[in-house]
């Protein structure tokens, strides 16, 4: 049987290389997934600005729902996004390093909180995100039989 962090670490690892969005497309990378908590890092780039050349707010959101998906999942029971809001503190400009961290506030049966911080490479807060889960049918991985690490 595999411990939770080895486990975690695992799932993460799984999606990671799955999920072309995060990694391909917008240059995410996976720094941490750990049982309910998770860390992704992306870098403003010229293809994430906006007519204000600052950082497109559904970059930002995508950073943070990415980071929420791989917290939620952490147990490696399937879990979606059942609802998320977003607060924007200040713009992420041309070449920040954008951090996201996310951590489970609660797990109750299917449902789970989870609050996701962005900051940028100087610590400021670029903006708050929370996600409810809901699991579904199903894990990341087969995790039958596994020898823990």
């Amino acid at each position: 049987m595999m411990d939770a962090h080895t486990l975690a670490r695992k799932v993460g690892e799984a999606m990671f290389a799955a999920d072309t969005a995060s990694r391909n497309t917008l240059g995410m990378e996976l720094l941490s997934c750990e049982p309910g908590r998770a860390m992704l890092r992306m870098t403003v780039r010229d293809i994430h600005l906006n007519g204000h050349k600052i950082c497109h707010g559904g970059f930002i959101f995508t950073l943070a729902d990415s980071t929420f998906a791989f917290a939620c999942n952490s147990y490696n029971k399937a879990a979606v996004a059942a609802g998320c809001s977003i607060e924007f503190l200040q713009p992420g400009k041309l070449g920040d390093v954008l951090t996201c961290e996310g951590a489970e506030q609660a797990l109750q049966g299917r449902h789970g909180v989870y609050d996701m911080k962005v900051s940028n490479q100087r610590g400021e807060v670029v903006a708050m995100f929370r996600g409810k889960s809901a699991q579904i049918p199903g894990s990341v991985i087969d995790a039958s039989g596994a020898e823990a690490a």
